[in-house]
């Protein structure tokens, strides 16, 4: 019999890509979805496009993190093996404006589907999405999972009490829960908001004379930036050892905004200094300078270790939005004629 797996934010870039993970791995996929007015299932377009892929066993169900009542209903029915929480308001920037919301999904979301889990009084395993953001003003570098947390956003906070509120559960009720905290995962599914999409969106753009400058906020800020296809494996080995534990997932290089500009814009033989104009609207309240995790425990325990690097990720992003672009002009010239 198929294992179950119910995810939470399946139609974000995670999401969408730890479902193909899972349905390849013959998983009976469950994804709780949000209602709204227009479809935001965009991500998972790929795989209901997929020949090779039993697209039945992939699933969707409207719900939401501010739900309780809800979310015990859904995992009293599918009975999931594994519960993957991937959802919340995850834009850093954003978390300063809203910073109550992204408390009462990123942080008391995770609360209540733990809660859920247990009053059902099933006895799936946990995957907790956890942050490098919550480190945010480093106290050593680079960060592993005994380095203390000093977060420096509404986000981080709010990444911090669903970190410990996980661990409390898995100490307190005896589940198998784990935290992944999960450096900066970047692909072509990123949402255009993010300042590595903002970037690669812009570069085809500017390539195709469509515009011509790209605001921006602080370029000096310095990320471990990894490969969200990647990522998502080491989601699913924590769920398969026998403990729950708690890891940090990295690539172990540190890479500065500036230095993804100029691989971007380089790709494409463009110089990003006579496009990239600074805006201060975009830089925040409290800013978090550097991030670099040591993934040697995930590495040891869990056999994963990244193998896109920095360069190609930046490049294959390029590539991609490249061909959105291009695929959508040559729809605007088809519905003309």
């Amino acid at each position: 019999m198929a294992k179950k797996a119910l995810i939470t934010g399946i139609t974000g870039q995670d999401g969408s890509y730890l479902a193909e993970l899972l349905l390849e791995k013959d998983y009976e996929v469950h994804g709780i979805i949000r209602r709204s007015s227009t479809f935001n299932t965009g991500r998972l377009e790929e795989i209901y496009q997929d020949p090779h892929v039993d697209n039945a066993r992939l699933k969707l169900h409207y719900g939401d993190l501010s739900d309780a009542s809800g979310l015990a209903r859904l995992i009293s029915q599918i009975e999931p093996s594994e519960v993957y929480n991937l959802a919340a308001q995850s834009h850093v920037r954003v978390s300063f404006d809203s910073p109550e919301y992204t408390t009462d999904i990123t942080a008391t979301g995770a609360v209540r589907i733990l809660e859920a889990i247990r009053k059902v009084g099933l006895q799936p395993r946990f995957y907790q999405a956890s942050s490098s953001e919550m480190f945010g003003k480093v106290q050593e570098t680079p960060q592993k999972e005994t380095t203390p947390f000093y977060p420096r956003s509404p986000y981080g906070c709010a990444k911090v009490y669903a970190f410990y509120i996980t661990q409390n559960y898995r100490e307190g009720y005896d589940m198998h829960a784990s935290n992944g905290i999960l450096f900066n995962h970047e692909s072509p599914r990123r949402g255009e908001t993010f300042v590595t999409r903002k970037i690669t969106r812009a570069v085809a753009r500017i390539r195709a004379n469509l515009q011509d400058k790209l605001y921006l906020g602080n370029l000096d800020a310095q990320r471990d930036w990894g490969y969200a296809k990647e990522y998502v494996e080491a989601m699913w080995r924590m769920l398969q050892q026998d403990k729950p534990d708690d890891y940090v997932i990295a690539t172990g290089e540190t890479h500065s905004v500036r230095e993804f500009l100029d691989a971007t814009f380089r790709h494409v033989n463009l110089d990003w200094e006579k496009h990239v104009e600074i805006d201060p609207r975009y830089f925040r309240p409290t800013e978090v300078d550097l991030l670099i995790g040591d993934a040697s425990k995930a590495r040891e325990q869990l056999g994963w270790e990244p193998r896109i690097k920095f360069e190609e990720l930046a490049q294959l992003m390029v590539d991609a939005d490249i061909r959105r672009l291009e695929n959508q002009q040559a729809g605007r010239v088809e519905s003309r004629t």
